[in-house]
């Protein structure tokens, strides 16, 4: 039986598999300040960084109303957070928040906060670019309300999906909305050299 130095070879696998790795460390998204920019780089990259999330939540979403609205909170439920996850790497953060939250762990960050009430409190839903003091760009799109998200988020809402989003979402308050109204946002935040 032949006999291999296994340090070598470990140490050669895990150069191996640690160079095919992305880097997924999340960027730090609580800045506190915030300040509107005009940059169409980064208004451009921020966008552009958003649409595959955008994309993929969709797909899940419409995916699940297909086989069944249950199958839709589902979606929302296990889904979407591992898409944000997933294209949340190389520097770059990206999510959703709402001024009325289904899920907790989308509550927004203080820089984003503000930026909800805007939305809130004025009509003009238009994307907003962000430069955060922590170095980073952040980019805002909201989030208007569609007819088909009404099965899980509008005025009525059928018995049995309202207690299977009560199971999952205790604490719901993303109910009652009306088609074109604001329902939250989705928020990349990337390095600002990216935008240059």
């Amino acid at each position: 039986m032949a006999r291999f130095p296994l340090l070598p070879l470990i140490g050669s696998l895990s150069l191996l598999l640690g160079a095919c790795s992305t880097n997924t460390q999340q960027v730090d998204t609580t800045a506190v300040q915030a300040t509107e920019i005009t940059s169409a780089p980064a208004q451009q990259q921020g966008s552009a960084l958003l649409m595959p999330f955008k994309k993929q939540l969709k797909s899940a979403l419409v995916t699940g109303m297909q086989q069944g609205p249950d199958q839709a909170v589902a979606a929302c439920n296990e889904q979407a957070p591992t898409i944000a996850q997933s294209l949340s790497i190389d520097g770059v953060s990206v999510g959703r928040s709402s001024h009325r939250l289904r899920n907790d762990n989308n509550a927004p960050t203080p820089w984003l906060a503000p930026i909800l009430d805007e939305y809130v409190n004025n009509p003009n839903l238009k994307p907003k670019t962000l430069a955060l003091t922590n170095g980073l760009n952040a980019y805002v799109e909201p989030i208007v309300m569609q007819p088909m998200c009404a099965t899980c988020h509008g005025e009525s809402i059928a018995p049995a999906i309202a207690e299977r989003i009560h199971t999952l979402y205790p604490k719901d308050q993303a109910t009652g909305f009306k088609a074109g109204e604001l329902r939250g946002v989705f928020w990349t935040v990337f390095p600002a050299e990216q935008a240059d």
